[in-house]
C-alpha cells in the first residue's frame, strides 16, 4: 500500500509594483475578491495555488497573498500581451484590506477604460 503523495507546495512569486500606472495595469477588479496579474514565463494552469509577495507603490510593506491562478496569458498571446497569470485573492480579511488599499490608491483611474494586462 503506497502512501498518497502530499499536495505540491504552491510556487512563490514576487511582484514589485513601483508606480500607479503599473498597479492599474496589473490589478484585476473583476475578480470577486480582487486579484493581481503577475508576469511570468513559467506555465501555470487554472486553479494552481500560488503564493505572491506583493509590493505596492510608495509602501515599504510586502503583502503575502496565498491565491489561486484564475487567468492565464500564454506565451505569444494575441495583441503582444505579456505572458503571465492572474491571481485571485483569497476570501479573507487580509485580502479585503489589500483590495481596499489598492482600490483607494487607484481611485478614479479604476474605471477609466484604459487597457490592462488582462482585458
Amino acid at each position: 500500500m503506497s502512501t498518497p503523495s502530499p499536495a505540491p507546495r504552491p510556487s512563490v512569486m514576487q511582484l514589485n509594483i513601483k508606480e500607479k500606472a503599473a498597479l492599474y495595469a496589473a490589478y484585476i477588479p473583476f475578480f470577486e475578491d480582487g486579484g493581481i496579474f503577475v508576469p511570468t514565463p513559467r506555465e501555470y494552469r487554472l486553479g494552481d495555488d500560488v503564493y505572491v509577495l506583493l509590493s505596492l507603490p510608495d509602501d515599504p510593506q510586502r503583502y503575502p497573498v496565498a491565491g489561486r491562478v484564475a487567468w492565464v496569458t500564454p506565451a505569444r498571446a494575441a495583441g503582444n500581451r505579456t505572458q503571465g497569470v492572474g491571481i485571485q485573492f483569497p476570501r479573507d480579511e487580509k485580502s479585503r484590506q489589500l483590495r481596499h488599499k489598492i482600490e483607494e490608491f487607484l481611485g478614479t483611474s479604476l474605471n477609466s477604460g484604459r487597457p490592462t494586462q488582462t482585458i
